[in-house]
């Protein structure tokens, strides 16, 4: 097995007693056991920072669950195992960080163990104490800048430090009860279907615990626009000078700790994220585990990524060079003109407003600048038509190859509503008050179907591709019952209401609540013959009360609801053809009482 201390030999464990008297006991170490390194809120790895920052006043979150197997294993000099004080160790570990500017990120982490187990062991005499319970770790503040690259960039820069804050019991495996501090340099970035980050760093402690160089190298492919990430993380430090953790027990100079994880990654809406990572240790380094499981939750929003350039107007002058990026426009070599319309002709002439004497009456050129651009004697309207072929001589218009619409306003549908005025100017129509309307078809309902192709013109209802049923209500009121023209959907053999049949269940609860003389109505579930008699019967049952189930929740009072289910008993239609069966399966609303007293009065 790796992940020890290299325990002396028989005249460290000699060091445990005292001249005969009883084995005495020793407490845990003072040492923060667990090498999983927590990154701040918002990296892309479980393990290794990342250099990107990512935004200005923005915040992120996650909390890890971190499971490690076996991290603290004690052998003699031989090799040989004397003693596992700690079996197991399972974390939570709490983060959130505060970006800056887009390039200031602090944090804060903090670590808990939930749960350790361990043994104790007798070793020459002595009881070196084992884990369990619930311990506190250290808080960990930290600070990172970003020097290159932004946070979609191939190549990114950044430097960092954390400073560890002893909040941990020292008696619990779970601290040193010393500050340290850790500067690391991080190097990173993200391509197509690519991320990747690498840190090199150091734990500086106190001069009586070890000092560690630390690197980490995270690689993964990304999928599905960034959505999906998958790779492996490799973690790990070396001892840069032996230290006696234990009394007899020493940690040696140039002890290496290295973890392999392979994680999954994905994001939900685009801000929370969900992780699995887990893989082996692979040294025997202290607090390097068996195998580590760690799962995770994210709240990390991402800034945007850099569009494309982009062209609003359409008139192929990108908007970072276009003067009037939301008009279109035409090129000049006027920076402050470039891509924007070209100076105005009011009346469309061919003479520009700034040299036209007539600039909204169409005219022809002249020498005169008092009369270029007007309209020749004998066009009162201007339109160009002289007044004698002009049929509209008071009335600017177009040319027409009829003598009775020469120089009149255009009216294409001859509806004789004029084409400016005329909201559907190619379909005839009829005045209106409504200028949105003027011009167009009928429509008496106003349920958008004209009168023509509306099967129930004075009555507002939904397009329909049977023309019997066109513009016509699918909820009909009669003296027996509340007919609805379209079936209610469910999932085969189900009592699930399928999503196509909302909007008629909307319908059904607005007519329930127009009519509250409905007092009590039987919703009533029928099937075809198909199956067993019990079976039909318990399925239109379970659909009717989904139904009740449905309107009440549309606000249609439960007592005014009575499901009952028919099964095939009632059938309208015959059985034997698949049309019948398709008839049969239906859902029926039966009026049961009324009162007439609670009718609504109708409108004026």
């Amino acid at each position: 097995m790796l992940r020890r201390y290299t325990f002396l030999g028989a005249g460290a464990l000699a060091a445990f007693t005292f001249g005969g008297r009883e084995a005495r006991a020793q407490d845990a170490p003072d040492v923060a056991l667990n090498q999983y390194e927590h990154p701040m809120a918002g990296d892309a790895f479980f393990g290794v920072p990342s250099p990107a920052i990512g935004g200005h006043l923005e915040p992120r979150a996650l909390i890890t669950f971190d499971y490690a197997k076996d991290p603290l294993v004690l052998v003699d000099a031989d090799g040989n195992d004397v003693a596992t004080p700690v079996t197991s160790q399972m974390y939570l570990h709490f983060g959130a960080s505060f970006a800056l500017w887009d390039r200031l990120m602090i944090s804060l982490d903090f670590p808990l163990a939930i749960n350790q187990t361990g043994e104790d062991s007798i070793l020459g005499g002595a009881v070196l104490q084992g884990a369990s319970g619930v311990a506190p770790g250290d808080l960990r503040i930290g600070l990172r800048g970003r020097i290159f690259g932004g946070y979609w960039d191939p190549f990114q820069i950044g430097v960092g430090g954390y400073l560890y804050v002893p909040t941990g019991g020292t008696d619990s495996y779970a601290s040193d009860g010393k500050f340290y501090g850790q500067p690391h340099l991080l190097i990173g970035g993200r391509a197509p279907y690519f991320v990747y980050s690498l840190k090199a760093g150091a734990f500086i402690r106190g001069a009586d615990n070890p000092h560690n160089f630390t690197y980490g190298v995270g690689v993964a492919t990304s999928l599905l626009d960034d959505t999906l990430m998958i790779g492996p993380e490799l973690l790990g430090s070396v001892n840069l000078n032996s230290v006696d953790l234990v009394e007899g027990a020493i940690e040696r100079k140039g002890t290496v700790n290295t973890e392999l994880h392979l994680g999954v990654q994905y994001r939900l809406f685009d801000v929370l994220g969900l992780g699995v990572a887990g893989g082996p240790g692979l040294s025997n380094g202290v607090g390097t585990p068996q195998y580590r499981i760690l799962a995770r939750l994210t709240y990390d929003p991402r800034p945007p990524k850099e569009e494309e350039p982009k062209d609003t107007d359409g008139d192929g002058i990108m908007d970072a060079q276009d003067a009037c990026p939301k008009v279109p426009g035409v090129p000049s070599n006027d920076p402050a003109k470039h891509g924007c319309p070209p100076p105005p002709d009011t009346d469309g002439d061919g003479i520009l407003d700034e040299v036209d004497a007539c600039p909204e009456v169409k005219g022809v050129p002249n020498d005169d600048p008092e009369k270029h651009g007007c309209p020749p004697p004998g066009d009162r309207d201007g339109d160009g038509i002289v007044d004698e072929q002009d049929a509209c001589p008071d009335t600017p218009g177009v040319g027409s190859d009829d003598p009775a619409k020469n120089g009149c306003p255009p009216d294409r549908d001859g509806d004789g509503i004029i084409d400016d005025k005329d909201a559907c100017p190619d379909v005839p129509g009829v005045a209106s008050e409504d200028p949105a309307k003027n011009g167009c078809p009928p429509d008496r309902d106003g349920d958008g179907i004209i009168d023509s192709e509306d099967a129930c013109p004075d009555t507002p209802g939904p397009k329909n591709e049977d023309p019997k049923k066109n513009g016509c209500p699918r909820v009909v009121v009669t003296d027996k019952e509340v007919l609805i023209l379209q079936k209610v959907e469910f999932d085969l053999d189900k009592a699930t209401i399928k999503p196509v049949s909302d909007s008629l269940l909307d319908e059904v609860a607005q007519t329930l609540k127009d009519h509250p003389e409905l007092v009590e109505l039987e919703v009533q579930g029928h099937t075809d013959d198909q199956g067993p008699a019990f079976y039909n019967k318990n399925l239109s049952q379970k659909r009717s009360e989904a139904v009740k189930a449905a309107l009440v929740k549309r606000g249609i009072e439960a007592g005014r609801l009575v499901p009952k289910g028919y099964g095939e008993d009632v059938p309208i239609a015959d059985n034997s053809t698949p049309e019948g069966r398709a008839t049969n399966r239906r859902v029926q609303f039966k009026i049961t009482k009324k009162d007439d007293s609670k009718k609504k009065p109708k409108a004026p």
